[in-house]
């Protein structure tokens, strides 16, 4: 008799634990699935934006799926001048990364290695350097650019770019080469190898993960600049980055809402595919960041 009820109550705990279990991942999907709608929500919307007639967006109610898809906005976005737009923003924001992240490889590896004399205040100087508002940059920067005479080109652009993202870029790989073991440099360094190409060989390669996540923050901070862009280039269209092309479509009396949402479509694919070329390399990081501590 007790090794009946001890069996059913055995029984009933098991069931319990189950139906506590399938609970719990019901929650746990249905939470996931409310982030992923609330996270896609606004890209779902652009698209539906984007493909409706003009007669569904100015409307009380709102329509998520239209009637009618309208291809028409995306035929300008991509036949126009906005494909040298598209190629201006490429060309400024890989060419940022690009400096940024080489000269942000060697001052982080000295900050890291070296015993340089107030060190402690150079890295807050660098961290002060986040801390001003790009218009209180816009002036001083502007007349430097314009002294070189790089108004109105790539060069200038990228210059300006260099001054937010270097000092960003430069604290998250100093932190990637803290957390590399000195180690493994002395090491090479004893089988013959210079300090330079033990940087270059050893420690460059095992840091892919932070530079890969340093030049995703790089290149979205310079993609999504209007400030300078719009500042140095007024004079000269043909150089307008996409944020500054976004802006034609906004006047005083009308905004068209549908073509800007197609350029903010086109104006973000370049982005993701950026993203998911260092997703790996970024991912990575992360992990190695979070068992670090």
């Amino acid at each position: 008799m007790n090794a009946n009820r001890d069996f059913i109550g055995t029984d009933r705990s098991t069931a319990y634990h189950r139906m506590a279990r399938i609970a719990s991942l019901t929650g746990t999907y249905f939470a996931a699935i409310l982030v992923g709608l609330f996270a896609v929500g606004p890209i779902l919307w652009m698209i539906s934006t984007a493909l409706k007639p003009n007669a569904e967006i100015f409307t009380r109610t709102p329509v998520l799926i239209p009637s009618t898809v309208v291809w028409d906005r995306f035929v300008i976005v991509l036949t126009g001048d906005f494909g040298r737009y598209l190629l201006n923003s490429i060309i400024v924001s890989f060419s940022t990364v690009a400096l940024s992240v080489t000269a942000a490889a060697m001052a982080g590896w000295v900050l890291a290695r070296y015993p340089i004399p107030l060190k402690r205040y150079l890295l807050i100087l660098i961290l002060g350097a986040q801390m001003f508002p790009f218009v209180v940059l816009l002036i001083p920067i502007f007349i430097l650019v314009r002294q070189l005479g790089l108004i109105g080109t790539y060069g200038g652009l990228v210059l300006a770019y260099l001054s937010f993202t270097t000092p960003l870029v430069v604290w998250i790989l100093r932190g990637f080469f803290l957390s590399i073991p000195i180690e493994l440099e002395e090491s090479a360094m004893v089988d013959g190898a210079t300090r330079v190409q033990a940087f270059r060989k050893i420690i460059l390669p095992m840091a892919l993960p932070g530079i890969a996540s340093a030049s995703v923050f790089g290149f979205i901070s310079a993609w999504n600049e209007l400030l300078f862009a719009l500042s140095f280039n007024r004079n000269n269209p043909s150089m307008h980055t996409l944020p500054v092309a976004l802006q034609q479509f906004i006047g005083r009396e009308t905004t068209d809402w549908g073509m800007i949402m197609a350029a903010s479509l086109v104006f973000t694919i370049p982005v993701v595919v950026f993203f998911l070329l260092t997703h790996k390399h970024m991912t990575k990081g992360m992990v190695m960041g979070a068992v670090k501590g």
